[in-house]
């Protein structure tokens, strides 16, 4: 018998063959459930992510990313994971950037 969570419909949230994977995405973009979720990990609210990383969602379209999210818990953490830079990884691509854009 499907959970509750999986019954629960989610307007703002797809998934489509070809489009980032097929993972969940906010409909219509290629903004993936995960990046917004990993936003929310690193402490971030519906309003900051919306204010300072993806302005042209609207707050409805993240709180249902969000919602999702929390319905989909593992599947999603298991994304960011995924996607996620090592601190390692994430300074040498920071110092690589820097070098090719300094005058």
């Amino acid at each position: 018998m499907p959970s509750a969570a999986s019954q629960v419909k989610h307007p703002y949230v797809t998934k489509r063959r070809g489009v980032c994977g097929g993972r969940p995405v906010i409909a219509g973009t290629r903004i993936p459930v995960w990046g917004i979720a990993g936003w929310s990990r690193k402490g971030y609210s519906a309003e900051r992510i919306q204010r300072e990383v993806y302005p042209s969602l609207g707050l409805a379209e993240i709180y249902d990313a969000l919602s999702y999210y929390h319905d989909h818990k593992e599947e999603i953490d298991r994304q960011v994971e995924e996607n996620s830079l090592s601190p390692r990884e994430a300074r040498r691509r920071q110092a690589q950037w820097r070098q090719s854009h300094s005058s």
